[in-house]
């Protein structure tokens, strides 16, 4: 099924199969998924990832991560940039998500990466998601 806001798809794909205890979660690919879930397993909420070869798109299959007694590695996860309004933000203007506790993920004209990184690298852009 196509939608307007593939990066919610995404997200919302992955809150209900933790919510359900699934141990994967399967969506369509694109660059941009793939540059997201890759992001989330370097920064250890997900599992890991790979794409499958399927009919008629390529799939991500996400393996979603859980402590020793069974609650997500996610704790959550909130869009901050919609389709509707986007919200953009210098370097110094991305606040830490939870003091620090959880990231968000900023897409800038180098690509996807944690705010910690933009901040690091001083650059600015497209505050995506958070994740905590």
């Amino acid at each position: 099924m196509k939608t307007s806001d593939s990066i919610s798809d995404l997200l919302t794909h992955i809150r209900n199969a933790m919510r359900s205890g699934h141990e994967k979660a399967q969506v369509d690919a694109s660059r941009q998924r793939e540059a997201i879930v890759k992001l989330l397993a370097d920064e250890g909420y997900v599992a890991g990832y790979k794409t499958v070869d399927a009919e008629p798109q390529k799939q991500i299959q996400v393996r979603l991560k859980y402590d020793g007694e069974g609650e997500p590695a996610i704790g959550g996860l909130r869009r901050v940039s919609k389709p509707g309004r986007r919200v953009y933000k210098r370097a110094a203007d991305i606040e830490p998500v939870l003091g620090g506790l959880g990231i968000s993920v900023v897409s800038t004209s180098r690509g996807l990466m944690t705010d910690r990184q933009a901040r690091e690298r001083k650059l600015g852009g497209e505050i995506l998601f958070n994740v905590w």
